[in-house]
């Protein structure tokens, strides 16, 4: 399937949640309560405390998971959307996550009764509860590797192999030998992505086909690999790995890849072809976790399965408050019929924003809004705590 796509915003898919309290009096948790329970009382039940007693949290990705990092490596003045309002509008500022709120990263953070983490880069961060090395914008691959594939990433240097260079130095600052990083990380969870899409972004927006695309999924599953092994020698024995998403249902390609061809879209009016190239992605990046779990058997290695995460929204809009009418239309945004247009994105004066975020799943067309990003949590805890080797899961 020779498909090409241009004139899209830099920036990989991510999305956020709500900031719930934290009484004393917290219920004890069932594994077989729903995601939506999970998602609605993460900050109560804090399940990644309470079972699997998860006292660090780092983070390596893209800007599904930045908390801060991109826009402190340019200038908090130079422009960038995101640095911005309606950015972090439900937080009450911006933040450089890229959504209306949190992350993912963040509900996780509150599922074990931690602070939100900071960003690497941020001067003044507290990193005793772990740290955030994600940066919007990031590949897998390193620029080094893309251009020799003739694929530009004209957002960022820190790509994967560099977030892991600035673990390492972390580490090297906070434990001086190994034994002491092994006895540190003991009970943290590390989180290896989403990483990867932003490689496929720019390799479509270069105007490589799917069927390119395909050939360089070896590439960036290896990538990855090679960062869950460097957690594991520093001492890591809790991974999750997130693969990519349906990104067949998200605006920004839907509006790309539109088409008046039936056909070409599944049952929720996604793109067949995408979501398909997003599978295909998924089962090697499985198979590789499957591998290293043989190599590491003591290690718990788990797949975030972000695609059915996403997936479980759709089918579950109306019990989860959603708009119906509004699952693939960006909350941020013009232009019909998905209220993106690449030339006016969310943070422009001609896109407008919409009055309630929490009815929707997309935030600006590219990245989804806090809302979604809660019951995705909600759906990856409810699937992941009892593969994490968890007293009590």
């Amino acid at each position: 399937m020779a498909v090409s796509l241009s004139n899209i915003p830099f920036i990989s898919l991510v999305f956020f949640l709500i900031l719930l309290p934290h009484p004393s009096n917290s219920r004890n948790l069932r594994l077989h309560d729903s995601p939506k329970f999970f998602a609605d009382n993460i900050g109560i039940i804090r399940p990644l405390e309470k079972i699997c007693h998860v006292n660090k949290i780092y983070q390596l990705g893209d800007s599904i998971s930045d908390t801060g990092n991109f826009i402190r490596e340019n200038s908090p003045h130079s422009g960038f959307l995101i640095s911005r309002f309606p950015y972090g509008e439900t937080l009450g500022a911006p933040t450089g996550r890229c959504s209306n709120g949190l992350l993912m990263i963040d509900y996780f953070a509150l599922a074990s009764g931690l602070p939100y983490l900071d960003p690497s880069e941020k001067e003044d961060g507290k990193f005793a509860t772990g740290v955030n090395f994600a940066v919007a914008g990031s590949t897998a691959l390193s620029n080094e590797a893309l251009k020799a594939m003739n694929i530009t990433n004209p957002s960022t240097n820190s790509s994967l192999n560099v977030q892991v260079e600035w673990m390492t130095s972390h580490f090297n600052s906070v434990c001086h030998t190994k034994e002491a990083c092994h006895k540190m990380l003991k009970k943290s969870l590390f989180l290896v992505g989403e990483i990867g899409g932003n490689d496929f972004n720019y390799a479509f927006a270069g105007g490589k086909t799917i069927d390119g695309l395909m050939n360089l999924v070896p590439d960036v599953v290896r990538s990855i690999r090679a960062a869950v092994i460097r957690a594991i020698n520093f001492g890591a024995t809790r991974i999750i790995v997130p693969g990519n998403f349906p990104i067949g249902c998200i605006p920004v390609y839907l509006s790309n890849f539109h088409t008046n061809d039936t056909a070409a879209y599944d049952e929720n009016h996604c793109v067949r072809g995408l979501n398909d190239f997003a599978q295909f992605y998924n089962k090697a990046l499985q198979e590789s976790i499957v591998k290293l779990k043989k190599l590491y058997p003591h290690i718990a290695i788990v797949y975030g399965d972000y695609y059915n995460a996403y997936l479980s929204l759709l089918s579950n809009a109306r019990k989860l408050g959603f708009d119906v009418n509004s699952l693939q239309k960006a909350c941020c945004g013009v232009g019909e019929p998905y209220n993106f247009n690449a030339g006016k994105i969310c943070g422009t004066p001609e896109a407008k924003v919409c009055p309630n975020p929490d009815k929707y799943l997309s935030w600006d067309g590219i990245h989804s809004t806090q809302q979604a990003y809660k019951y995705m949590a909600g759906y990856l805890l409810h699937s992941i705590i009892p593969q994490l080797h968890c007293h009590g899961a």
